[in-house]
């Protein structure tokens, strides 16, 4: 990595041994009726870091953050540093605008951050500036074929891995990426309505921009240099955050079977939830997710989120009868606030909202913002209202207010409809989990659903954000459909794969009851598979074809295996080298039957047991559109082999 100085412009570059990943790239932000000019490098210091931190929960509980930093000052009408921490897997920089006086206005138009990537590679990538948010599938061909990008962005060619990303978004815009040239992109700021990117006060620092480099895709998803630029737990003693499965009264509302409004169909009742807790607790369920249980759903909600309370529930739902019911078998309650985008509305009632829940034993709260991308409300200095991006400075700041309120009680968050995560869950540990791609609730509504391949990329795009809520866990998979591109596209194994194969520190087992109780073998898997990790492994996958995640259960010696393929069947040979030398596994194999199939048996299945070590190779056959999950028990020590 180098900066340099040219034509009154900053660049950096970025190498990988002789192999050029970055050509000479702009550096800068666009400050209204500044210059951008510099035309020297006035300083350089140097320093260096290796240190390992432990995470409260998470995919990893240790973390190596080692890195060489350069802070470069350059000089000039303009005057700015930019800090660059180089890793060995990639490279995080940020700007520092150290020399703006105290308290001075600094209205931010947009960046001058440039990505030019040398050679020629392949993408895969979500279009920004979109109405549906995250929501979109992955498209995938050659770079210059991106108009525009969400981040994390994704590129390749033979033996290098590229991700674009940031860390620490705080305070400021979320960054896009926009095609200005051959293999080129820059940075593009969500805007305020007022047409200013970023409103900040002086001095200030920006988020970082992320570089993620690995010579396979697991290296980019066993990456941690998001949490590394974080600052460090702000929060303390965290014992309170939960990790846990849980189940609840939302899939029977995406199939129509319920409503989350009121009336004879209504799921949030008190005696549907206390049903769904006795199955939590007989099964062992931390949990119980219950939507629709306050006032404001009954009719268009999403047009009149204004109208919904969040401390006073609809009229047959008990909110103290629910969660005594379910303190009295061990489970929990986890709350629900679904804004429809109506910040406003519930920033009055956020405090007393958080309270309410503490109030009542509930450990955490699922948070929802369901609303076109650019429509976020908000009432100006003269009344009227401004429309905010949802991945503007308004809504990061409003999500950060979210969740500093629910610290103050002593609850966590899982956000829906959010910015994407870039590592703060590390400096705010009750920040768990987001949504942000589509996940499973588009296979109950039909429009269509996701293609088999859609699992096999998550892994190398929108999970490399950090945690997704994904709701896995479908055994019903047609759900009454016939054609198939309007119910889950997946086998059955896959379904249990997911819970290894995409992270999240809370998981949902999303299917109804009575579907897992017709199952019970294979929903064993959902009961022993973890959610807090030790360590995790991504082992050799294709993006788009196949996925292969390992992971440790923390505090013990059991290792569980997720697998998953796209629409086309395939025999994977899977190295166990993961495993502890010296010690004998008893795995137990939860595949796909021979004739499963996504489009024509997606139910079939059978469970194997093996005897394994850490040199054995498994051959997992999976079905079009399935996959594999497996649970390594540790049963013995193996004897040392004999001396020669």
């Amino acid at each position: 990595m180098c900066a340099s100085v040219a034509n009154g412009h900053a660049y950096y570059e970025l190498r990988r041994g002789h192999e050029v990943l970055v050509l000479p790239s702009e550096l800068g932000l666009d400050l209204q009726g500044e210059s951008t000019s510099v035309d020297r490098i006035e300083r350089v210091v140097r320093g260096s870091t290796d240190v390992r931190w432990e995470q409260p929960w998470g995919e990893q509980r240790v973390v190596r953050d080692r890195h060489r930093e350069m802070r470069v000052s350059f000089a000039g009408i303009a005057a700015y540093d930019v800090i660059f921490r180089l890793f060995d897997d990639g490279l995080g920089f940020r700007y520092d605008y150290r020399a703006v006086k105290p308290g001075q206005p600094v209205a931010v138009m947009d960046e001058r951050t440039e990505f030019r990537f040398g050679g020629s590679w392949k993408a895969w990538w979500q279009e920004a500036n979109g109405t549906e948010n995250l929501e979109h599938l992955y498209s995938h061909g050659p770079l210059d074929g991106v108009g525009s990008a969400e981040t994390p962005f994704t590129i390749e060619r033979p033996g290098s891995y590229v991700s674009v990303h940031e860390a620490a978004l705080v305070d400021f815009s979320k960054f896009t990426l926009e095609h200005v040239g051959p293999q080129a992109f820059r940075a593009h700021l969500y805007r305020w309505s007022d047409g200013v990117a970023v409103h900040r006060t002086g001095p200030f620092t920006t988020p970082w921009r992320t570089i993620t480099v690995g010579a396979t895709p697991g290296a980019l998803a066993d990456s941690r240099i998001e949490l590394n630029l974080n600052e460090p737990n702000s929060l303390g003693d965290v014992s309170w955050v939960k990790p846990m499965k849980y189940v609840g009264v939302w899939w029977e509302m995406h199939l129509g079977k319920s409503t989350w409004s009121t009336g004879p169909q209504h799921g949030a009742t008190t005696a549907n939830v206390k049903r769904y807790m006795d199955f939590a607790a007989k099964y062992g369920f931390g949990g119980v997710l219950v939507e629709g249980w306050n006032r404001g759903w009954d009719g268009d909600w999403t047009s009149h989120g204004d109208e919904f309370s969040f401390t006073q529930p609809a009229a047959d739902f008990d909110l103290a009868a629910v969660t005594a019911y379910g303190h009295s078998k061990g489970v929990e309650l986890i709350g629900h606030h679904e804004t429809a985008g109506m910040t406003e509305n519930y920033g009055r009632q956020i405090d007393a909202a958080m309270a309410l829940y503490r109030r009542y034993g509930v450990p955490a709260v699922k948070t929802g913002y369901v609303r076109k991308g650019h429509q976020y409300p908000r009432t100006l200095a003269d009344g009227s209202i401004g429309n905010e991006w949802y991945g503007g400075q308004y809504m990061v700041n409003f999500h950060q207010q979210v969740v500093e309120a629910a610290a103050r009680h002593g609850l966590a968050v899982d956000e829906h409809e959010p910015v994407p995560d870039t590592g703060l869950r590390r400096t705010w540990p009750n920040l768990l989990s987001r949504e942000g791609q589509r996940g499973q609730e588009y296979n109950a509504w039909g429009t269509p659903t996701n293609p088999p391949a859609h699992v096999t990329i998550l892994p190398f795009t929108r999970m490399l954000a950090g945690p997704f809520d994904y709701t896995p866990g479908i055994f019903d998979i047609e759900h009454g459909k016939t054609d198939v591109n309007r119910r889950v596209q997946s086998t059955l194994a896959q379904q249990l794969a997911l819970y290894v194969l995409i992270y999240s520190p809370v998981q949902m087992a999303a299917d109804l009851p009575e579907n897992y109780e017709a199952h019970l073998d294979a929903f064993q898997f959902i009961r022993d598979v973890p959610v807090d990790w030790e360590e995790t492994r991504t082992l050799p996958s294709v993006i788009g074809e196949y996925a292969v995640v390992a992971r440790r259960e923390r505090a013990g010696s059991g290792w569980f295996l997720g697998a998953a393929t796209n629409e086309n069947g395939r025999t994977l040979s899977v190295a166990l080298d993961f495993l502890e030398s010296g010690t004998r596994y008893e795995a137990t194999m939860y595949l796909d039957a021979d004739d499963a199939d996504f489009r024509t048996n997606p139910t079939g299945y059978r469970i194997e047991h093996r005897a394994v070590t850490s040199g054995d190779v498994l051959s997992l056959k999976l079905a079009p559109g399935g996959g594999a999950a497996v649970r390594f028990t540790a049963v013995a020590q193996t004897p040392p082999r004999p001396s020669s």
